[in-house]
């Protein structure tokens, strides 16, 4: 018997599409996996396995089978999107326990391509910060399951990584989906500003959260992204060689990127310049401000997200971060400090097609109970460990992690590919470049 855990995306749709397989059968043994591994992982905090399954029935008869993308294809999304049926809880217990009226719609657009929704994932409250856990339970990794996940997409991440389903959907405010990502051994791409719909939380943190997809493969993530912008993101015929930058430095003074994490890039850089592209060292300009705006931008957005609810049903960290956002949060929608940043970055970016630089500056952090720990000790944590994601957020340019290079646990590491405004297909290619010469383990040996 053929078995479709572990399986891409791809390979599930175009078999479902052929009806060599139901997408009865394949949601079914991937709701198995769940079952089996879930209570270890905590990938989950809704599993819809009755309404997954007359789902996939619904699918299966659909007249336009042959032609649908992710036809059969299970997919998680994470809790902080609206899907029909299932209330959104964001990670806390301060919101209410409503179902949803209708489908976010990249959801919308997930179900029209033939995609099953099998469950909602874990996310820290609020997605806040790097880590996942809370109230609703915490997201290991499953390569190293002593460590989160990361966060706030961690429980997509980990669904991914473990094999529970091909596929999920996630966002990214300040690296949420890189991190867990470079944590799980994936591949995901933050689509630049407005290329697929946002609608997250109030606001979107300020234009800076944009829905993605973590993926095992180049191709999948590619699928995904495909779906959810409803546009074709093709390979382009004859790709020219590109001008990549290579950068090891940290974008914060005095947080330091430790060895593992540098070699993946040099290593990363060595099969690009065997694929025939211009590859030199280039650092980009970052501000000494770049911290200040970081925080102030990442506080009053959850700021804006925590208004009417009851703060005493919020963690400690969580009504602190909001309480200090709140200062901020009149600066922060002028867009200034952003634009600012754009505008000196930009001439970098018009001498460079690509910058190619570390992921995360050194392995997640254990997988605790951070939730109960103090603000200042929990931002610290995820700004020693994740501090070359969120400049990306603030320009609102496309940045993709990709898995490459290992920690001495087995555990991944990843590099970051970052690009002007409208280039995410020449990351993707360039992302299948890494893919192509040096594959990587899909699936985390967590059976």
């Amino acid at each position: 018997m053929t078995s479709w855990v572990g399986r891409t995306a791809a390979e599930i749709a175009a078999a479902v599409r052929e009806k060599r397989v139901t997408p009865r059968e394949v949601v079914a043994e991937h709701l198995d996996r769940i079952g089996k591994l879930d209570g270890r992982l905590g990938a989950f905090r809704v599993v819809r396995a009755e309404a997954a399954l007359a789902e996939a029935d619904e699918v299966g008869s659909r007249d336009d089978l042959g032609e649908l993308p992710l036809a059969g294809v299970p997919v998680a999304v994470k809790d902080n999107l609206s899907v029909r049926g299932e209330s959104n809880r964001v990670g806390t217990a301060a919101t209410p326990d409503t179902p949803a009226e209708a489908d976010h719609l990249v959801v919308a657009r997930l179900r029209a391509a033939g995609a099953v929704v099998v469950g909602l994932t874990n996310v820290p409250e609020l997605c806040v910060f790097g880590t996942t856990e809370g109230v609703h339970g915490t997201s290991r990794n499953p390569w190293d399951t002593s460590r989160t996940a990361g966060g706030s997409s961690g429980g997509s991440a980990t669904a991914v990584a473990a094999g529970l389903v091909p596929l999920a959907l996630g966002n990214d405010g300040m690296g949420s989906l890189r991190i867990p990502a470079a944590n799980c051994g994936l591949v995901t791409l933050k689509p630049g500003f407005g290329v697929v719909p946002a609608g997250i939380s109030d606001g979107d943190w300020f234009g800076m959260s944009e829905n993605g997809p973590l993926a095992t493969t180049v191709e999948d993530a590619r699928l995904l992204l495909s779906v959810i912008a409803d546009t074709e993101f093709a390979r382009r015929v004859a790709p020219a060689a590109l001008d990549v930058a290579v950068s090891l430095r940290s974008p914060l003074a005095g947080v330091t990127v430790a060895a593992p994490y540098k070699d993946a890039v040099r290593e990363a850089a060595g099969l690009l310049i065997k694929a025939g592209h211009q590859v030199r060292r280039a650092d980009p300009p970052y501000p000494m401000s770049l911290g200040v705006t970081s925080l102030a931008t990442w506080t009053a957005g959850t700021s804006v997200d925590a208004q009417g609810l009851d703060p005493r049903l919020l963690a400690r960290r969580t009504r602190v971060h909001a309480a200090i956002g709140r200062r901020f949060v009149g600066g922060v929608r002028t867009g200034k400090a952003r634009q600012a940043l754009r505008d000196r970055l930009e001439p970098f970016f018009a001498e460079h097609d690509v910058l190619l630089l570390p992921a995360l500056a050194r392995r997640s952090p254990k997988a605790e109970a951070w939730h109960e720990r103090g603000w200042l000790r929990n931002v610290l944590a995820n700004t020693a460990y994740s501090p070359l994601t969120p400049p990306w957020n603030l320009t609102g340019w496309p940045a993709m992690s990709v898995p490459l290079g290992t920690l001495p646990s087995g555990a991944p590491t990843a590099v970051q590919l970052v690009a002007r405004p409208g280039s995410e297909t020449v990351l993707l290619e360039v992302a299948e470049e890494l893919e192509r010469r040096q594959p990587w383990r899909r699936t985390a040996p967590v059976d």
